[in-house]
Order: C-alpha cells, then structure tokens, then sequence
C-alpha cells in the first residue's frame, strides 16, 4: 500500500521540490479521473518531443551500458513513484520510495520498464506502473481532495475502485516453446521477469485501484450470495459486462472453506488415435481426437446406476493446446494451471514421441477440466465442443483478441464477507509452501525409486528367461552358447544329440521306449515354455503398466512450481493487508479487496488439497491393481505349468514324442539383450543438464558438412 510522502532523505542541497500530489490517495478518484498517461499535452512540448524521442530510437530496446549523452538528459518528464520498489543493483534497478520525485528519462525501455534519473543523480530502471507523472497534475491545476473517497459499502465483499488509466501489467505465457526450458535451465529455474506473479497477475493492482470496471452485482445483508442473485442483475450491468468481455462463464463465487463453488459436474476427457497429416501451408503435424465424455441426467434411472455417457469428439493439433492454454492464462490469473508440455522440433513423428505427447496432452487437459471454475471458461469450452473448421476459424481471433483479464479476474469474484482470519491465512499459507516443498522432494525420490523397481523388472525378465534357456538346455543337451560364462558351465561337456543324452522319442534319457523319462521330458519343457511367458510379462509390465504409472507420478512432482504464485500472491496481500489496518487509521476498501484476493488463493490451497487427495489415491490403486493384475498372470501359468506333474495330465505326456520347443533355435544365441527401457518425457520444470557450446557447434558443423548433409553432399 502506498503511503504518505515522506521527509526526505537526502541533503538539504538536493531537496526535491514541494508538490502538491499526495501519492498516499491511491484509493481517490482525485487523480485518476483526469489521467492520461502519454496522451494529454505537455505545455513545455516536453511530451512531443519524448514521442518523438522514442520513435526515433525505438520503443522496446534494452538497456545499454554505454552512458547516455546530454541529448537523452534533457529530454525528461517530471513523476513521482506511487509505490515502494526495491531494485537490485545488477539489473541496473534503482530503489524508490512511495512519495519520491524523480526524472523520467525514456518512459518504454521494453518489458515494463522506465530508465528514471533521481535527484542524486542516479540513472536505472523501474516499473513504468510504479510511478505516474506530474506534469499533468501542474498543468490542469487538479489537486486531489481526500472527501473524494468513497466509503467502503458494508453489504459488498468485492468494493469497487476508481476507475483509472494505464499500462496494461505483464502477463508471462509458456507456450511450449523449446526457449522456457533452455532459459530455466540456464538460470537454475528462474525466469528473466523480474515482476511476481502478485504484480503480473494484476493482484496488486486490484488492491490499490481496484477493478477497471466494476459491475454491480446485488448480494445479501450477511454477505452470502443467494442463488437467485444472478437472476437479479439488472440488464444494464449485463450490458456493461458484455462490453467489457465479461459474461456469466466470468463470474466465480466461493463458498465458505474458502472453496470454489462448481458450476458443472466434472467430466472426463480422451485424448486418442492420433493420425499424421500435411498442409500446403504449415507442413505435416500430427492431430489428435480430443473426446470429452459427460454423464447425462437421467431421471427415470435409479440412483445406483450409472447415466449413459455422452461423447463429443473433436481433432485438435498441438498448436490448438498452445493456444487454449495461452488463452486460459490471460483470462484466468489468479489460478494455478498446470503447465503445457513442450514443442520438439525433431523425432516427433515417432511412435515412441506421439504416444508420449499423446498422454501428457490427455493429462494436461483433464488437469485443467478437474479445477473447479477453468472446466467452464468459455475458451475451454470452445476448444472441446467446436467440430467445425470454419467456426473454429471464426471464432478463434475473438478468443485471442481478448485482453488479458487483470484485476477484472479478481472484480468477478463473490465470496462471504468477513470470512478469513489474518492470522489463520498467514498460518495456511506458510504451512501449504512447506508442504509443496515437502511433496515435490517426496515425489522425485519416489519417481527415482520407481524407475529402478522399472528397470528391476527388466532385469528379473532377463532372470527367467536365462532360468528358461538353462532348463531348456539341460533336458536337450544343447549347449546354450551366449552364456557359458554366466552359468558357469563348460561347453566342452555338451555332445549335441549323443546317443547317451536323449532317445529317439526326444526323451531325457539313454534307454529307448522310456516312458517315465519322456514324461519328465515334456513336463519340463512345458516349465521352460512358461518361464518364458513370464519373462515377456516381467518385460510388459516394465514397458507399459507400470510406464502409465511413472508419467502419472511426472505430474506431482513439481506442485510449488505450478503453485508458486498462489503462494507469492498469498503473502503479498497478507503484507498489503497488515499495511492496511496498521498505522493509526484502516483503509477498508484495501481491506476487503485483500480478502477477495485471499480467498482466492486460499481456494487455491483447497483445491490443491482435494486434488492431491484423488491423485495419491489414483497413483496408488493403480500401482497396486497393476501388480495384483500382474502377479495374479504369473499364478495362473505358474499354476498350469504345475498341472503337468499331476495325473492325469502327467499320464497322457506319454502318448506322443516331445515335440521341438520353439526357443530350442534361440540356445545358441539366447535373446537376453532387451531394448533400452522407455522413460517418461521430462516434465516441464524438470532441470536438464545444459550440453557444452562446443558440442552444439560440433553437432552444426555435422549438420552442415557431415555425409548426410546439405554441403557434405555437394562436396
């Protein structure tokens, strides 16, 4: 919250000027009725020639270390910072006061950022949204009036702001881009924006300006919203939301908990039979069929049966997801999405590749439809009920025109009044952040352990099938080759098919017509036969049942990345909030907008809570139903191979010869090498390690001049 201007700090020498603005009034419609920021005259042509100062060197370029020249520092604009910024000096920031007065030396340096002088005559940056000039104020003679306020209304827990003029605020989008993960990796995680997701989200500025468009929406004496309170807005204000892109898909109530409350049942989605493709204009890509599958009412069935699904198939691409999740980030802010998985621009026509993006897609989209208010966004809904091209073509722009929501998100919000407790809030919040830290370290250890139980299975496969070729080999005597060294065994010993080691009828014996011996015989080689089929299910198993189960662990493991700016949001207004009721008077419009934003993410916590609940327990059953599953395979031919030694079964192996097995061929060359072991794709928070510049440079030069390549041929 801003505050009062305050003496100064500086020497008397090179005391800033008395200004008649009170930066402390962010909350008075005084200074923001008049504002127009890069709009209104300069009566010192101050502002043409800055226009035209900016079109000459270039709206959006980066900072330079050179230093900048006496043309640059006449051209400057007087402004005073609204509210307190602690820069860092190797961004080349500068720290600022509520209340300071400095020189706004070039006002767009790209990003959000101003380069200002102040009156020491320091030179970096800050925030274009932390400052506001006053040259505007001097001019038109305005001087904020403090009777202005408005009162906070006690009958509305969302109370509305003064309508101002500004910059829109950053809103960082990850795309799937290959860039976010080469960048996070660079920096250990961190990203190049420098502003929280307090600011970005539009949070802070919901808090000190309130909403930009405030609708009315009526509510009950308590507080609570009453379910015909929809039904009860006027059609002027529906008129006003739909001009501002505000509909009923916009408008998110909680309940008490703090929790979100649901407008639609959940659902479940598909995402299948993925197929290649080619167009003249983007090349080949591959779609997917994204099903949406949706309990329909049914009043005459009983309460225990189960209503028939209804299906609603669409083909969406790979740049569809991009663009619903560029969309929902915009439009819903102040809530945790999960993150899209990436673009990979070689070997994505693979099998292996498809299928795996193919499962990560299915997730990332059911994650989305499980939470509460984004299964309802309007973009969402588009995005899995539109099966027209043309429409999807013509409604697309509409989606991507829409400006980012802002503190509009946060206006749309409905909660009961005087729900939360400060202390209570301050409390879950630092318990959930421990616990996200806690919850990610648990679920990479066990995505490690779960790969080496994987790759046990592996080995076990290779275990069985070796025991097979052993037993095979012993009842043959065939010398199994590949493994002389491994068993022990001297090949020397072994005669192929002497006369002492097995009859006419293939029997394990030297006397001929033995009937006990060719019985043994065949039980055993029906022993072997199994032990190879449990070997392919120890293999199976590995490859597919317990792969679905270590990408589904992928998405637990990073919860504080995706829910890191609940959490920095959360404690930010809790600060905004102590700094509202401190200091001798209390601003009570900050402070219900505190508890709007505070229920919010607290609502965030819970869902975070009720999904965590239905994840451990799904990852679970599914591991456990998967090994009885598997186990109960192996009990069933373990228990057929069983039977061979029991009358009458045992009796009847003696009415015929033995017959050659199938893997006698594969004694001389026993298959004990399997392919590598699939894993999981990387999650998108996941660090990689970074490749050396020289092996990139190598693996462009091969490119380039190697013998597959475009110059190497030509040479």
């Amino acid at each position: 919250m801003a505050t009062l201007p305050r003496s100064s700090k500086f020497p008397s020498s090179t005391a800033r000027a008395v200004s008649e603005f009170d930066a402390g009034l962010n909350t008075s419609t005084a200074w923001t009725e008049h504002l127009d920021v890069g709009i209104s005259p300069d009566p010192s042509g101050g502002g043409a020639s800055k226009r035209q100062y900016l079109s000459e060197s270039g709206v959006g370029t980066s900072l330079s270390d050179d230093e900048l020249d006496s043309k640059d520092l006449e051209e400057t604009r007087p402004a005073r910072a609204l509210y307190q910024f602690q820069g860092k000096a190797e961004f080349r920031e500068l720290s600022v006061e509520a209340g300071d007065q400095f020189e706004v030396v070039k006002e767009d340096v790209g990003d959000g950022w101003s380069l200002i002088q102040n009156v020491e005559g320091e030179i970096g940056l800050v925030p274009r949204s932390y400052y506001m000039f006053t040259s505007t104020f001097t001019s038109s003679g305005l001087e904020p009036d403090s009777s202005k306020r408005r009162e906070a209304s006690s009958n509305s827990i969302t109370p509305h702001g003064s309508p101002r003029l500004s910059q829109p605020p950053l809103y960082p989008q990850n795309t799937g881009e290959w860039f976010p993960s080469f960048r996070r990796s660079l920096l250990g995680g961190k990203s190049f924006n420098r502003f929280s997701s307090f600011v970005t989200s539009g949070a802070e500025e919901f808090i000190l300006r309130g909403p930009t468009s405030p609708p009315d929406v009526t509510l009950s004496a308590s507080g609570h919203i009453s379910e015909g309170s929809i039904a009860s807005i006027e059609e002027e204000n529906r008129n006003k939301l739909g001009s501002h892109g505000l509909g009923a898909a916009d408008r998110h109530f909680i309940d008490v908990g703090p929790s979100w409350r649901e407008k639609i049942p959940p659902f479940r989605i598909l995402v299948h039979s993925p197929s290649k493709r080619t167009s003249l204009l983007s090349g080949a890509y591959t779609v997917y069929s994204v099903t949406s599958m949706f309990h329909a009412p049914n009043e005459t069935l009983p309460a225990t049966v189960d209503s028939p699904l209804a299906r609603i198939t669409v083909l969406r691409r790979f740049s569809h997801f991009v663009v619903l999740h560029t969309a929902l980030t915009r439009r819903l802010p102040g809530i945790a999405l999960p993150p899209l998985p990436e673009k990979q621009y070689s070997g994505r026509f693979s099998n292996d590749f498809v299928e795996a993006r193919r499962g990560d897609l299915e997730r990332y989209i059911n994650k989305i439809v499980r939470h509460p208010i984004a299964r309802y966004a309007e973009i969402v809904t588009f995005f899995l009920a539109c099966e027209s091209d043309t429409e999807w073509n013509h409604r697309l722009p509409a989606h991507l025109s829409m400006p980012p929501a802002g503190p509009a998100f946060y206006s749309q919000i409905y909660h009961p009044a005087f729900n939360l407790d400060a202390e209570d809030a301050e409390d879950a919040g630092s318990n959930f952040e421990t616990h996200l830290h806690a919850v990610g370290k648990g679920v990479q250890v066990l995505r490690t352990i779960f790969g080496r139980v994987r790759d046990a299975r592996i080995e076990m496969s290779k275990a069985e099938r070796l025991l097979s070729y052993s037993l095979l080999s012993l009842i043959t005597s065939r010398p199994l080759l590949s493994s002389s060294t491994s068993t022990g065994v001297n090949e020397e010993n072994y005669i192929p098919k002497a006369k002492s080691l097995i009859n006419s009828e293939g029997a394990w014996c030297w006397r001929e017509g033995c009937q006990g011996c060719l019985k043994l015989t065949k039980a055993m080689q029906k022993t072997s036969e199994t032990l190879q089929n449990v070997a392919d299910l120890y293999d199976d198993h590995a490859r597919r049942s317990q792969l679905a189960t270590h990408e589904f662990l992928k998405n637990m493991a990073h919860p504080f990345s995706i829910y890191e700016g609940v959490v920095t949001t959360h404690k930010a207004t809790l600060s905004r909030h102590h700094n509202a009721i401190s200091g001798g008077h209390k601003d009570d419009e900050v402070v219900a907008r505190c508890e709007t934003i505070l229920n919010t993410t607290m609502a965030e916590m819970e869902t975070y809570h009720t999904q965590k609940i239905e994840d451990f327990s799904a990852v679970t059953t599914e591991h456990l139903d998967g090994e009885i599953a598997f186990y109960e395979q192996i009990l069933l031919r373990l228990q057929i191979a069983r039977r061979n030694f029991d009358k009458p079964a045992f009796d009847h192996l003696a009415e015929s010869p033995r017959q050659t097995s199938i893997y006698e061929r594969d004694l001389e060359n026993p298959k004990l090498a399997p392919k590598p072991l699939s894993q999981p794709c990387p999650h998108v928070f996941d660090s990689t390690p970074m490749r050396p510049v020289s092996a990139a440079i190598q693996d462009g030069v091969n490119i380039l001049l190697g013998p597959t390549g475009r110059l190497g041929k030509l040479w």
